[in-house]
C-alpha cells in the first residue's frame, strides 16, 4: 500500500507543477481560474492521501475545507467575469 500511495503523490505533485505553469502562464483570465480551481482540488487529493498514509482522519477535514474554499473562489472569479471583469471608470 506504501508504494500505491507514494505512486499517487508522485503523480499529484507533478500534476500540480504542470498546474502551477498553467496559472502562472496561462494566456487569458478564464484559464487562470480552470487552473486555480484544479490546483485546489490536487492539493486537496494531495492532503486526503496524505491522511490515509498517515491514518489521521483530522487531515480529511481540512482537505474537505480546502476543496469547499476553491469551489467558493471559483464561484466568485465566475460572479467577475460574468459582470463584465474590470473597469478603468
Amino acid at each position: 500500500m506504501s508504494t500505491l500511495l507514494s505512486i499517487c503523490l508522485f503523480a499529484l505533485t507533478v500534476g500540480l507543477c504542470l498546474v502551477l505553469v498553467r496559472l502562472f502562464r496561462g494566456p487569458s483570465l478564464p484559464d487562470r481560474v480552470v487552473a486555480l480551481e484544479l490546483f485546489s482540488t490536487m492539493v486537496a487529493g494531495i492532503i486526503g492521501i496524505l491522511a490515509i498514509a498517515y491514518e489521521e482522519a483530522l487531515l480529511l477535514d481540512v482537505a474537505i475545507v480546502m476543496a469547499l474554499m476553491g469551489f467558493m473562489a471559483t464561484i466568485g472569479f465566475a460572479r467577475f467575469l460574468e459582470q463584465g471583469g474590470r473597469r478603468n471608470d
